[in-house]
């Protein structure tokens, strides 16, 4: 079956935050564009996920409930088919969404004042996850190398050996430079902190969006030792695009860890559970559309070519970091000589292009733009066009 990839659904009057950020720059906007700011994707859900929510909507009633046999098969059938992990039922806690995920590990895993890693730039309601927890924020600055990042490891390994550093929040992929991190690299992060006694907290929400040549492994995977000592963040949401449904599987083999999570969880939501329709829609993604999901790939990809060969030609000196995993794209601005409040500005009032600039992750992001490719491949190619217009002058 061939997917619908080539339309939208205009998101203005449906309470979308990266929608409305047009006519809030540009009052009564009309225009055929898409922001390609905030990480979800501009194209239509599956119909297996349509359709099937529509049939459960008529079958069940839409009252409290639990997880079903069903459920927990789904999970730990992807889990095992995608990423080649037997996971168990009984380490499986859901959160509304991975934010809650890392704020809760944050809290369950470390005191105020402790130390929480992570490499930067990064993606910045981790940053808030510390701060509004009143820790205390341990940057490991990511090494840019010919525009690849890669990790100080002098630098890790001393942050990690701090007395009070106590948790590693790791994005894997990572976002913003969209690194998928080598086995080897996975390795020597997870024997530094459990030699340290760090608790890795690894956000593996974009880990079924891998670019051709890539390959994700999950934390967990690599050891028994390293599974008891992390806590794995999944969802099915930037896969799928179902961040509405606030539905995340939070997967812990430890018992002690899982318990400290999940105990601190009971004592902020009283019963920690997402919404029914969250379920049937996670269950329905794992189980009927891994071949929608090929095809989205497939034209992530396709947009990520066309900009990389469109800016090679019209702005060679602008760095693209390799979009390894994930949908967005890392783009290093700073050769043009243009402050990056202005950049921004221009990108949206001119160019009529909706990114994520990149201060928002960190000093080191400074004069960069992340650029959402999860959209039809006509508005990535029209963005270009705009692009050459306002910065060719």
């Amino acid at each position: 079956m061939q997917y619908n990839f080539t339309t939208i659904q205009p998101r203005y009057t449906t309470g979308s935050a990266k929608w409305n950020e047009i006519r809030k720059v540009l009052p009564g906007f009309e225009g055929d564009i898409v922001p390609f700011s905030v990480a979800d994707m501009e194209f239509e859900n599956a119909p297996e996920i349509r359709e099937g929510l529509k049939k459960y909507i008529d079958t069940y009633v839409l009252g409290y409930g639990d997880l079903t046999d069903a459920y927990y098969e789904a999970i730990c059938g992807w889990m095992k088919r995608r990423h080649n992990w037997d996971i168990k039922r009984e380490w499986i806690a859901r959160t509304p969404g991975v934010i809650k995920a890392f704020f809760t590990a944050v809290k369950a895993y470390t005191e105020p004042g402790e130390g929480v890693m992570l490499l930067t730039p990064s993606y910045y309601p981790m940053y808030a996850a510390i701060s509004e927890n009143h820790r205390k924020r341990v940057s490991c600055s990511l090494v840019n190398k010919d525009g690849r990042y890669e990790v100080g490891w002098e630098d890790f390994e001393a942050k990690a050996k701090l007395p009070d550093t106590k948790l590693f929040i790791l994005c894997s992929p990572h976002n913003p430079s969209s690194r998928v991190w080598t086995q080897e690299e996975l390795l020597r992060m997870g024997r530094i902190c459990i030699d340290n006694d760090v608790v890795i907290c690894s956000d593996e929400i974009h880990f079924d969006i891998v670019m051709p040549g890539y390959h994700h492994q999950v934390f967990a995977t690599l050891s028994e030792e390293f599974a008891q000592h992390s806590v794995i963040c999944t969802a099915p949401s930037k896969t799928f695009n179902l961040a509405g449904m606030q539905n995340s599987n939070i997967i812990i083999p430890n018992k002690e860890l899982f318990d400290k999570f999940y105990g601190l969880l009971c004592t902020e939501m009283t019963n920690p559970k997402c919404n029914l329709l969250g379920y049937e829609a996670n269950r329905l993604a794992y189980t009927e559309c891994d071949e929608w999901l090929a095809q989205c790939l497939d034209v992530i990809n396709t947009n990520r070519q066309i900009v990389e060969d469109f800016m090679a030609k019209e702005f060679p000196t602008v760095r693209i970091t390799p979009m390894e995993g994930t949908y967005l794209l890392w783009m290093d601005f700073n050769s043009l000589g243009i402050p990056y409040k202005e950049l921004g500005d221009r990108m949206r009032k001119e160019a009529l292009c909706f990114f994520d600039d990149g201060y928002l992750f960190g000093d080191e992001g400074i004069g960069f733009e992340r650029w959402n490719l999860a959209c039809p491949t006509r508005y990535v190619e029209e963005a270009l066009e705009r692009i050459k217009k306002t910065f060719k002058k």
